[in-house]
């Protein structure tokens, strides 16, 4: 079922529709998406493009589970 509804996100943006996902599973999110952001205690903590917080040891080790 979540495969089925991050193929429908996809579909959406790719017709050039902005989404705002807030999603518990931080990687696939952030594999569809184009920006992301981290928020704790209600505080946006991070902010930058989908692939750079992939790509941030930090991201990856607290929200990853790497």
């Amino acid at each position: 079922m979540v495969q089925r509804i991050f193929e429908t996100i996809r579909k959406v943006a790719a017709e050039g529709v902005t989404v705002l996902l807030v999603e518990q599973n931080a990687k696939l999110a952030l594999e569809v998406s184009s920006r992301g952001y981290v928020m704790e205690s209600g505080l946006i903590t991070l902010a930058a493009a989908s692939a750079t917080l992939l790509d941030d040891p930090q991201v990856r080790q607290a929200y990853l589970g790497e």
